[in-house]
């Protein structure tokens, strides 16, 4: 193990982010980086509609304490795998809620379906954005291995991604080798950005990506939940502007 990163305690809980919208620090995941193995941290995001559904994006694992807490606050009916890799408990999610609908990423059960034996109702498209399209506005950053829905609730003005950009504090990385590679991966807070190895992705495809970050722009966010390392509370539009940088953006 090259090292980790020191969690964002308490985990498992709900903790209140904006209006009608909570995020949950979950355990962390190992992400096999060549022969390296790394241990990235886990968040979920909760937004209560107005008529008290609650739409569960990236879920963590479902601890009891946590499930109690998610009871109180509503009712699930939306469960969302934003791209390929964060789909991990989402099977546990739909188990727990079988009245909810739950939606992917184009391709995410390439991964999923075999090691989980999940379902995915609808895919995200730009076309497909749900009950919530009245609250929250979506777009569909495609990439030729990996696509993420990004999306953006109205009510409290958040934009919520999750490894389109990463931004971890240096004094919770732990271990130099990890240090270094989160460095050399741009994606070190408070400059964190669009991790290296995943841009090549998005290779040939830097119109299209600046297209959609300047729709996210367009939306005029003030805060941003991300999956990995610290979020972003004020100056929304300016960190995402540096972020994507390397798309063209000024």
């Amino acid at each position: 193990m090259a090292g980790h990163t020191e969690p964002y305690v308490p985990l498992n809980t709900l903790k209140p982010f904006g209006e009608g919208i909570w995020i949950v620090d979950g355990p962390s995941i190992d992400f096999r980086l060549g022969g390296i193995s790394l241990p990235f941290p886990t968040r979920m995001t909760v937004v209560r509609l107005k008529d008290g559904r609650l739409w569960v994006h990236s879920p963590t694992e479902l601890t009891d304490r946590l499930k109690e807490e998610v009871d109180a606050l509503g009712a699930v009916a939306f469960l969302v795998a934003p791209n390929k890799i964060h789909y991990w408990w989402i099977g546990d999610w739909m188990r727990a809620y079988p009245q909810a609908a739950s939606y992917a990423a184009p391709r995410v059960e390439e991964r999923s379906v075999p090691d989980h034996g999940t379902r995915f109702d609808h895919e995200l498209t730009d076309e497909t954005k749900g009950a919530w399209r009245d609250e929250m506005d979506q777009c569909l950053v495609e990439g030729r291995v990996l696509s993420e829905a990004v999306f953006f609730h109205r009510a409290s003005k958040t934009l919520i991604v999750t490894d389109l950009i990463e931004n971890f504090e240096a004094g919770r990385v732990r271990g130099p080798l990890m240090r270094v590679l989160f460095r050399l991966g741009g994606v070190m807070a408070p400059h964190g950005g669009t991790p290296r190895d995943m841009r090549l992705t998005f290779s040939g495809r830097k119109a299209h990506v600046k297209e959609q970050v300047e729709q996210m722009i367009g939306w005029e966010p003030q805060k941003i939940v991300l999956a990995h390392g610290r979020c972003i509370e004020k100056d929304a539009a300016g960190f995402l502007r540096h972020s994507f940088r390397w798309a063209g953006l000024r």
